[in-house]
């Protein structure tokens, strides 16, 4: 059955994404404290579906394809509103940049390895990888309607740069752990165009 309590807590998070973007893009202080209550809301959902799954024997295969689909469109969503608006600049771009890139990398390294039935183990490192950049953006959601003199952005900033060292290093792990799948792969199906985009 699909649609169990795990799995639209799951859902819910990735519909979160239309809310949080839309209270970004509000310059209005309520608008940012509704951003990061969406996105609290989301992210506690994160740490919900897959302990309910677990306790009540609920786990499937629909929560465990949705479930890392839903963390990354929230991640991805908010760090691309936060630049947008002008949350995150600089030289912090960057850490918003290796976060993304090492999420689309997981992703695909993901499902070439899922269409062989090797299936890539979530670490301990990733969960705190993710609690690392739901910290991150929570604390730059709410820069702007903090108030004056605290250093909201310096922080959530700093933060931003520990999520991306964290979420490389995860990355490699990854990459580590599939490099043996990887290069024993038959050296017709390296060379089948089939899956080439």
């Amino acid at each position: 059955m699909i649609w169990i309590l795990p799995n639209i807590l799951t859902a819910a998070r990735a519909a979160a994404v239309v809310p949080l973007v839309a209270f970004c893009f509000v310059q209005e202080p309520w608008a940012h404290w509704a951003a990061f209550g969406v996105f609290a809301a989301a992210s506690l959902t994160d740490y919900f579906d897959g302990k309910l799954a677990r306790a009540w024997g609920q786990t499937s295969e629909f929560g465990r394809f949705l479930d890392p689909i839903a963390d990354k469109l929230l991640i991805g969503a908010a760090l691309l509103a936060l630049t947008a608006n002008g949350a995150i600049l600089g030289a912090d771009v960057v850490a918003a940049i290796l976060i993304l890139c090492r999420e689309i990398f997981v992703s695909g390294l993901r499902e070439h390895l899922g269409a062989r039935d090797v299936v890539i183990h979530v670490t301990r490192l990733a969960k705190w990888k993710t609690a690392a950049q739901m910290t991150a953006i929570g604390f730059l959601l709410v820069d702007d309607a903090a108030p004056a003199g605290w250093p909201i952005g310096d922080i959530g900033a700093a933060l931003l740069w520990i999520a991306a060292v964290v979420t490389v290093l995860t990355g490699a792990d990854y990459l580590r752990g599939a490099w043996r799948h990887l290069r024993d792969a038959p050296a017709a199906e390296a060379r089948d165009p089939a899956g080439a985009s």
